[in-house]
């Protein structure tokens, strides 16, 4: 039997791989996660902050209001909505719905386009002060 040279592991890129949508879903899906894991600590933070006012609070109202603070609070809002979709969207797969693989394309777009559009409609909502 010819031994062939070929790719060990799907990670190497390039030449030998192609991303396709379902590597770069479950790869957003464990990114958004550990996002998602960091801005809860983030959230308790201004929690206690709120808890205790005064002082801490109005560092906390800077930090999360400057312009990086803004982009994290933005990514960790994007985070959650999409880790919330993927997740719908796995729990689909495990009822044994969407496994097609024109279903599998078309549930990731859908996931995608939502929680870049949900994420939007919530930072619209909150910029015009939630009225």
């Amino acid at each position: 039997m010819a031994h062939r040279n070929r790719p060990l592991s799907p990670f190497m890129l390039g030449t030998l791989y192609r991303l396709q949508i379902t590597s770069v879903m479950s790869l957003m899906h464990r990114v958004t996660g550990i996002i998602a894991s960091v801005g809860a600590f983030g959230l308790a933070w201004w929690l206690l902050a709120v808890a205790k006012g005064g002082d801490a609070y109005v560092s906390a109202s800077a930090c999360l209001g400057s312009p990086l603070g803004t982009i994290a609070l933005i990514a960790f809002s994007f985070a959650l909505v999409y880790h919330l979709l993927n997740g719908i969207r796995h729990l689909m797969w495990d009822a044994g719905m969407g496994f097609e693989l024109p279903e599998v394309y078309r549930s990731g777009y859908t996931v995608i386009t939502l929680a870049v559009v949900l994420t939007a409609v919530i930072w619209f909502i909150a910029l015009r002060g939630g009225a």
